[in-house]
């Protein structure tokens, strides 16, 4: 007997569903609960199923759920690896499991494909923080410096930008300048980080990630107490206290590489909470506190809404001509730069 969906917009969990998705289950085994088996395998199957139709791919960040990240993702990574992963793709449509300015990246270095972005409300506490305007008035403020912007935020902050970042090669983009000063948007605790890895000055601005942001050190020496030898990887959006009480800090794709040296048995991921579901099903010999900060920006993305914007082929993210081609130039800045 089929299973109806709970929710009236979820597809229903028939016996053809079920048949055709079984090398699914078993490849899913112990990544996605039994329970949940029933409602999500017909948005997998159907989404499959339409990605072989429209010449589609979608690209998942890391802090994206199991269901997606491991059910119907073909590209996962952090913002650097999607952003150079979107510019070798022969997909038709691109779909972005993540958040808005990602799916604009993805944009500007693909203009003349698809790109949809499954919910436009999926924004950045970072990308939020600064305007354009807020650009314009730094560069005036300091002439002649130039601007390193994180890729979290708008292709109107990229397009007045000199070069982009991401928290992975942020202290590489800023050395390549070959300048005694930099400023650095929007993230305040990234610059802080940097500035302690280089010797050039770095003017920052006040922007915080809101998952980030809430990590203490206080916190981390609670967790210590209560898990002796635990590791403790940081990412660098992180308050300075907190990389300070950090064993290692790096980027998102840099802390999944140091789980392979780490030498512990448990870990510590200072990061959002997804992240640590997702890379644990490629570690089970490490045991993983799983602090549950949460991104709410990054939860609005769900298998329903990939679905539907494979079926309608929208939201479809678009940026400005002129902003494009300007934003274009700091990004693809970035990209040459390894």
């Amino acid at each position: 007997m089929a299973i109806a969906a709970t929710d009236p917009g979820r597809l229903p969990f028939t016996p053809e569903v079920e048949a055709r998705m079984a090398s699914e289950r078993r490849r899913l085994a112990g990544i996605i609960p039994d329970f949940d088996w029933p409602l999500v395998a017909p948005e997998i199957d159907a989404i499959q199923r339409l990605k072989r139709e429209r010449n589609a791919i979608v690209l998942a960040h890391n802090y994206q759920t199991p269901e997606i990240f491991h059910g119907v993702a073909d590209i996962v990574g952090d913002s650097l690896a999607l952003a150079r992963r979107a510019t070798e793709t022969d997909a038709d449509v691109i779909v972005k499991a993540g958040v808005h300015f990602m799916a604009e990246t993805a944009k500007l270095v693909n203009p003349s494909k698809t790109v949809l972005m499954p919910d436009m409300a999926a924004g950045c506490s970072l990308a939020s923080s600064i305007t354009a305007a807020d650009v314009r008035l730094l560069r005036a403020a300091h002439p002649g410096v130039p601007i390193v912007t994180y890729v979290n935020t708008s292709a109107e902050v990229k397009a007045e930008s000199d070069v982009c970042c991401t928290s992975g090669n942020a202290v590489k983009v800023v050395e390549s300048l070959g300048v005694d000063r930099v400023i650095m948007l929007p993230d305040e605790y990234l610059a802080r980080y940097v500035a302690g890895q280089t010797e050039v000055e770095i003017i920052s601005w006040k922007g915080h990630c809101e998952v980030h942001e809430r990590f203490t050190g206080d916190e981390i020496a609670a967790y210590r107490e209560d898990n002796p030898g635990v590791y403790v990887i940081a990412h660098p959006e992180c308050p300075p206290d907190v990389i300070a009480a950090a064993d290692y800090t790096g980027s998102t794709a840099q802390m999944i590489s140091k789980l392979d040296d780490a030498n512990a048995s448990k870990v510590l991921l200072l990061t959002e909470c997804s992240m640590s579901d997702n890379v644990a099903v490629h570690h089970p010999e490490l045991d993983f506190v799983r602090p549950c900060n949460l991104c709410p920006h990054m939860k609005r993305i769900d298998l329903p809404k990939i679905r539907r914007a494979l079926e309608s082929l929208a939201p479809e993210v678009q940026v400005e001509p002129a902003v494009a081609e300007r934003a274009r130039v700091a990004v693809d800045r970035m990209l040459a730069i390894r």
